[in-house]
Protein backbone atom coordinates (compact mmCIF):
# COMPACT_ATOMS: atom_id res chain seq x y z
CA UNK A 1 0.00 0.00 0.00
CA UNK A 2 1.45 3.36 -1.01
CA UNK A 3 1.81 6.05 1.60
CA UNK A 4 0.54 9.46 0.73
CA UNK A 5 2.57 12.57 1.42
CA UNK A 6 0.76 15.22 3.42
CA UNK A 7 -0.74 17.95 1.30
CA UNK A 8 -0.16 21.61 2.02
CA UNK A 9 -3.58 21.60 3.70
CA UNK A 10 -1.94 19.51 6.44
CA UNK A 11 0.98 21.93 6.68
CA UNK A 12 1.34 23.97 9.81
CA UNK A 13 0.15 21.25 12.15
CA UNK A 14 3.67 20.31 13.24
CA UNK A 15 6.16 22.93 14.43
CA UNK A 16 8.92 23.85 12.00
CA UNK A 17 12.52 23.12 13.00
CA UNK A 18 14.65 25.99 14.34
CA UNK A 19 16.67 27.90 11.76
CA UNK A 20 20.41 27.26 12.23
CA UNK A 21 22.79 30.19 12.63
CA UNK A 22 24.25 30.14 9.11
CA UNK A 23 24.70 32.82 6.52
CA UNK A 24 23.36 30.92 3.50
CA UNK A 25 20.97 28.03 2.97
CA UNK A 26 20.49 25.86 -0.12
CA UNK A 27 17.05 25.36 -1.61
CA UNK A 28 16.98 21.85 -0.13
CA UNK A 29 17.72 23.18 3.35
CA UNK A 30 15.06 25.88 3.04
CA UNK A 31 12.62 23.25 1.82
CA UNK A 32 13.19 21.21 4.99
CA UNK A 33 13.23 24.21 7.33
CA UNK A 34 9.98 25.59 5.94
CA UNK A 35 8.03 22.47 4.99
CA UNK A 36 7.75 23.58 1.36
CA UNK A 37 9.00 21.59 -1.64
CA UNK A 38 11.80 23.07 -3.81
CA UNK A 39 9.57 23.47 -6.89
CA UNK A 40 7.13 25.50 -4.78
CA UNK A 41 9.99 27.74 -3.59
CA UNK A 42 11.04 28.35 -7.20
CA UNK A 43 7.43 29.23 -8.08
CA UNK A 44 7.14 31.60 -5.11
CA UNK A 45 10.28 33.42 -6.31
CA UNK A 46 8.34 34.36 -9.44
CA UNK A 47 5.23 35.42 -7.50
CA UNK A 48 6.78 37.30 -4.56
CA UNK A 49 9.26 40.02 -5.54
CA UNK A 50 10.56 40.17 -1.96
CA UNK A 51 11.93 36.63 -2.29
CA UNK A 52 15.25 36.96 -4.12
CA UNK A 53 17.84 34.35 -3.18
CA UNK A 54 21.42 34.95 -4.24
CA UNK A 55 22.30 32.92 -7.33
CA UNK A 56 25.83 31.62 -7.71
CA UNK A 57 27.69 28.88 -9.55
CA UNK A 58 25.40 27.60 -12.26
CA UNK A 59 22.33 29.44 -10.96
CA UNK A 60 22.37 27.62 -7.60
CA UNK A 61 20.16 29.42 -5.12
CA UNK A 62 21.38 30.49 -1.72
CA UNK A 63 18.85 31.91 0.71
CA UNK A 64 19.75 34.19 3.61
CA UNK A 65 18.18 34.03 7.06
CA UNK A 66 15.65 36.81 6.36
CA UNK A 67 14.49 34.98 3.23
CA UNK A 68 13.93 31.77 5.21
CA UNK A 69 11.75 33.81 7.58
CA UNK A 70 9.93 35.29 4.58
CA UNK A 71 9.26 31.81 3.16
CA UNK A 72 7.82 30.79 6.53
CA UNK A 73 5.61 33.90 6.53
CA UNK A 74 4.39 33.18 2.97
CA UNK A 75 3.69 29.58 3.97
CA UNK A 76 1.72 30.77 7.00
CA UNK A 77 -0.38 33.14 4.88
CA UNK A 78 -1.09 30.62 2.13
CA UNK A 79 -1.43 27.35 4.00
CA UNK A 80 -2.68 28.32 7.46
CA UNK A 81 -4.56 31.59 6.95
CA UNK A 82 -6.07 30.67 3.58
CA UNK A 83 -4.76 33.62 1.54
CA UNK A 84 -4.48 33.40 -2.23
CA UNK A 85 -1.11 34.17 -3.84
CA UNK A 86 -2.41 37.64 -4.70
CA UNK A 87 -3.78 38.19 -1.20
CA UNK A 88 -0.55 37.04 0.43
CA UNK A 89 1.44 39.33 -1.88
CA UNK A 90 -0.77 42.27 -0.88
CA UNK A 91 -0.46 41.44 2.82
CA UNK A 92 3.34 41.30 2.56
CA UNK A 93 3.36 44.63 0.69
CA UNK A 94 1.27 46.21 3.47
CA UNK A 95 3.62 45.01 6.16
CA UNK A 96 2.55 43.77 9.57
CA UNK A 97 0.43 45.82 11.93
CA UNK A 98 2.59 46.88 14.88
CA UNK A 99 0.79 44.67 17.40
CA UNK A 100 1.30 41.56 15.27
CA UNK A 101 4.94 42.42 14.66
CA UNK A 102 5.54 42.92 18.38
CA UNK A 103 3.92 39.63 19.34
CA UNK A 104 5.90 37.60 16.80
CA UNK A 105 9.31 38.97 17.78
CA UNK A 106 10.78 37.29 20.84
CA UNK A 107 11.67 39.65 23.65
CA UNK A 108 15.23 40.11 24.73
CA UNK A 109 14.40 38.44 28.05
CA UNK A 110 12.98 35.38 26.28
CA UNK A 111 16.05 35.06 24.06
CA UNK A 112 18.34 35.49 27.07
CA UNK A 113 16.42 32.83 29.01
CA UNK A 114 16.69 30.43 26.08
CA UNK A 115 20.43 31.07 25.79
CA UNK A 116 20.86 30.41 29.52
CA UNK A 117 18.99 27.12 29.15
CA UNK A 118 21.15 26.10 26.19
CA UNK A 119 24.32 27.08 28.04
CA UNK A 120 23.23 24.98 31.02
CA UNK A 121 22.70 21.97 28.76
CA UNK A 122 26.07 22.38 27.05
CA UNK A 123 28.10 23.08 30.18
CA UNK A 124 26.35 21.71 33.22
CA UNK A 125 29.49 22.06 35.34
CA UNK A 126 29.99 25.74 34.46
CA UNK A 127 27.91 28.51 35.88
CA UNK A 128 25.52 29.82 33.23
CA UNK A 129 26.12 33.33 34.50
CA UNK A 130 29.83 32.90 33.74
CA UNK A 131 29.04 31.64 30.24
CA UNK A 132 27.05 34.77 29.41
CA UNK A 133 29.45 37.10 31.20
CA UNK A 134 27.32 38.05 34.21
Amino acid sequence: MATMEPSHKDAGREPLPPIPAKRYFTIGEVSELCGVKPHVLRYWEQEFTQLKPVKRRGNRRYYQHHEVLLVRRIRELLYNQGFTISGARNRLDEGLPEEAADSSVPTLDAVRAELLAIAALLRPEASTAAVLGN
